[in-house]
């Protein structure tokens, strides 16, 4: 084995995807759940927003979330990066970097040597922060790890030379920096001593580092996928994560970190792609609002206890492997001084396997592995799931009141608009300040065109790089089309009214988040950059591509910081009106204390959403803090069918949301709410109805557990007693079990939510639980016959399987 040191679950929170208020309590539950490195990323764009000007307040202190995890006890990885990827807005790079002239990302071209010096003062910036404040190892900090660019490799393949040389330039100016700690480069194949080159991916049982005596490290390894506006949301069963991690400790892996265990939401418009979605749940252990994922929080838990179990074993050397069959295998680790640890692998994606090994038989269920930390006694399966089963519901707390504000068609600003000749790049306008570009041209109509007394009215193209578009004509709205996640382009064509005389087209152009990974995607492109052609006129065709434009950056609106408590005040709002594009929607939550009790939330502390399932597409701001991009209205794809764990996993295999919007509820922080008074407005570009917006508290619903009487238990591996298998069931801090709603021992069926009894059942299922739960917080159940009034089947294996509620 490469590496003397204990294999290290670890942990990435994406700090800034996370109010500062959440990151004590997530960094507990890291903890808790048995990790001892958290990674992070080192947002450039987030933290230099414009050239020399530093910014790390708020969820961008750095500093301060690095000291919360050393007070917890736990190591800290920093991805410095300073390109991070992450499906952030523009990859992590401040769009100022951008426009240095004859740029190319990246690369080992000149102007980009120029910038290079940028990132290279940025990463110096940040390696004397974390040196001024102590943060390293060396210096008593919690800082053992730190890494430069990201997956690289795949980019550098494909360019050749100039690549190689700037991922060389990289690693030296890295390592010239002296931080004290290892560097390392994932996905970078020739990462140069002494880089540490690592891997990432959905599995990594199959890499090895570039030089033997470089640890074997997994630096991602992803529970998920990440969710994009317009289709299914991806799901990772955890018995297949639990496989993943096992089969790469089994093959000598020293460090694995889960990417990701937490991983937010992406609050304003931080979310690249484009078309990410606000969302950036990922399905991790710990959700996007802070809570536990169950099972996959707790099975991965036990993952890591019986791992660290076999620490004296594991650090010893490497693995003897031994073929069991034709899809079995052992691998065991020995050392010097008599410890020993096995790992028993049934890689058949279908079947269970029994297999002999030194003298004992094992089962095997499929696609698994079973740990023995002493080579004898099975502590864990990755399949064989017996942590508790959450439920999670999301519970109307309170409809809204809304006023209303029309966002002007053609209302410019004689200041800022702008006439050109032609069509013009849409980021290359915006910078990236806002999300919206008005493009606005005429059309003349002479009185004899022939549409006008036919009543075939002239049909109209626009084309354009994406990513959305809404087409007005003459203050009208005539269409919206969309690109996609695979592809953002998209042709708007449609039949528009004209009329004799000047008719106005006008054109708004909206950006979802900057492109984050691809080659040279700093020159990616949106907006409308033609042909623009009008059909159906008695001269045939006419092209307004190169006619005269004027442009709008932005929106009235967001120049009069509607979204804001002073801006909303210097307008006047009147009722709201249903199914109306670009309209702004303003909520002041009441003083009164019928409201006020609700949203200063006294009775607890549930995480709290907006539910927008009715509106169509926009943005959401609170307190003047923004929430992100919501698009309920674009509607996922396909067939979400039956998610089996067994077999490679693939961000297409697992899905939900079929024919469903991708993202209905958005974290609303309850630390950007005030006591009273707080503002909520958003801005809706498609038409929706704002009277079916709803205020949310997310909740346990059922708790349920499923505990094999041969269940792997952790607690009593040492004296081999199997038969002592437990339910444990545990609610939330403060709650307490007030129902059981279903208990069978025997032969279940179902799922949590569904059960029902099968063949074999134990009559006294329901009392035995209502005994031992009802008005506790947590309560234990030994999955035994004696227990439940003897055994209902003999000679069958018996499940104890159970729903509760909390209250």
């Amino acid at each position: 084995m490469a590496s003397s040191a204990l294999p290290a679950p670890s942990v990435v929170a994406v700090a800034v995807a996370v109010v500062f208020a959440m990151w004590p309590d997530l960094i507990q539950k890291a903890k808790g759940g048995g990790l001892d490195v958290v990674q992070t990323y080192v947002f450039w764009n987030g933290h230099e927003p414009s050239p020399g000007q530093y910014y790390f307040e708020g969820r961008y202190d750095l500093v301060r979330f690095i000291k919360l995890v050393k007070q917890a006890g736990l190591y800290v990885h920093l991805r410095i990066g300073p390109y991070v990827c992450a499906e952030w807005n523009f990859g992590g790079f401040p769009v100022w970097l951008k426009y240095v002239p004859g740029i190319s990302f990246r690369t080992d071209n000149q102007p980009f040597k120029a910038s290079v010096l940028e990132m290279q003062k940025f990463t110096t910036k940040i390696v004397d922060m974390m040196k001024s404040e102590g943060l390293f190892e060396w210096q008593g900090g919690p800082i053992i790890l730190s890494q430069i660019e990201n997956e690289f490799g795949p980019l550098e393949w494909d360019q050749g030379e100039p690549s190689k040389a700037y991922a060389s330039w990289a690693a030296n100016m890295a390592i010239a920096l002296n931080t004290g700690v290892p560097w390392i480069m994932c996905k970078e194949d020739d990462a140069p001593d002494p880089i540490i080159n690592t891997c990432n991916g959905f599995y990594c049982d199959w890499f090895s580092p570039n030089k033997p005596h470089k640890p074997t490290m997994w630096t991602e390894a992803w529970t998920a996928w990440y969710t994009g506006f317009g289709v299914p949301v991806p799901h990772r069963p955890v018995e297949d994560l639990a496989y993943g991690v096992a089969k790469f400790i089994q093959k000598g892996g020293s460090f694995v970190n889960y990417y990701m265990y937490h991983g937010g939401t992406n609050f304003g418009r931080t979310a690249g792609g484009p078309f990410v979605a606000t969302s950036y749940d990922y399905d991790a252990p710990i959700d996007e609002y802070g809570l536990l994922r169950e099972p996959k929080w707790g099975h991965l838990k036990e993952l890591h206890r019986a791992i660290k179990l076999c620490e004296p074993a594991l650090v010893a050397g490497d693995p003897i492997i031994s073929s069991l069959g034709k899809a079995q295998k052992s691998s065991v680790f020995r050392s010097s001084t008599g410890a020993c640890a096995a790992f028993l692998e049934n890689k058949d994606k279908l079947s269970y396997a029994r297999v002999s090994f030194s003298g004992m038989h094992y089962d095997l269920p499929p696609w698994s592995i079973s740990i023995l930390p002493d080579c004898k006694t099975t502590v864990f399966n990755t399949a064989r799931v017996g942590s508790q089963i959450s439920q999670m519901k999301m519970e109307w707390a309170g409809g809204l009141t809304w006023q209303s504000y029309n966002e002007e068609i053609n209302s410019y600003s004689e200041e800022e608009a702008f006439t050109a000749v032609g069509l013009l790049e849409q980021i290359n306008m915006t910078r990236d300040n806002t999300d919206y570009l008005w493009y606005t041209t005429y059309v003349d109509v002479a009185k004899n065109e022939q549409f006008l007394t036919s009543g075939k009215s002239p049909k109209l193209t626009v084309m354009s790089a994406g990513h959305a578009l809404h087409v007005f004509v003459n203050g009208q709205l005539t269409g919206t089309v969309y690109g996609s996640v695979e592809d953002p382009k998209l042709t708007y064509t449609g039949s528009v009214k004209l009329w004799a005389g000047r008719n106005t087209i006008s054109c708004l152009s909206i950006a979802v988040g900057l492109p984050n990974v691809g080659e040279h995607f700093e020159t990616w492109n949106a907006g409308i950059l033609g042909p623009v052609i009008l059909y159906g006129l008695n001269e045939g065709r006419r092209d307004l591509t190169w006619q005269k434009w004027t442009y709008q950056v932005g929106l009235k609106g967001e120049a009069m910081s509607l979204h804001s408590l002073s801006g909303s005040s210097s307008v006047e709002w009147g009722e709201p009106v249903q199914k109306q594009p670009l309209t702004w929607y303003k909520k002041i939550y009441p003083t009164v204390p019928s409201f006020q009790a609700f949203f200063n939330a006294p009775d607890g502390d549930e995480p709290l959403a907006l539910d927008m399932n009715s509106m169509g597409k926009g943005q959401i701001w609170i307190n003047g803090q923004g929430i992100g991009r919501y698009w309920p209205g674009y509607k996922a794809p396909g067939t979400c069918g039956y998610c089996d764990y067994r077999g490679e996993y693939d961000e297409t295999k697992c899905q939900t949301n079929c024919g469903d919007s991708s993202q209905r509820w958005y974290h609303v922080p309850r630390a950007w709410l005030n006591p009273t008074g707080n503002l909520l407005v958003i801005f809706e570009e498609m038409g929706g109805d704002p009277s079916e917006i709803s205020m949310v508290k997310r909740t346990r619903g059922s708790v349920c557990a499923d505990v094999s009487e041969w269940q792997p238990s952790m607690t009593n591996w040492r004296t081999k007693d199997y038969e002592k298998a437990k339910v444990h069931l545990q609610c939330d801090h403060g709650r307490k079990i007030t129902e059981v709603k279903f208990a069978s021992f025997g032969t279940p069926q179902g799922s949590c939510g569904s059960y029902s009894e099968g063949g074999c059942h134990a009559h006294k299922s329901y009392d035995i639980f209502w005994k031992n739960c009802i008005n506790q917080e947590h309560c234990a159940v030994s999955v035994v016959p004696q227990v439940f009034g003897g055994d209902p089947c003999p000679g069958t294996m018996k499940r104890a399987v159970v729903e509760v509620m909390c209250g």
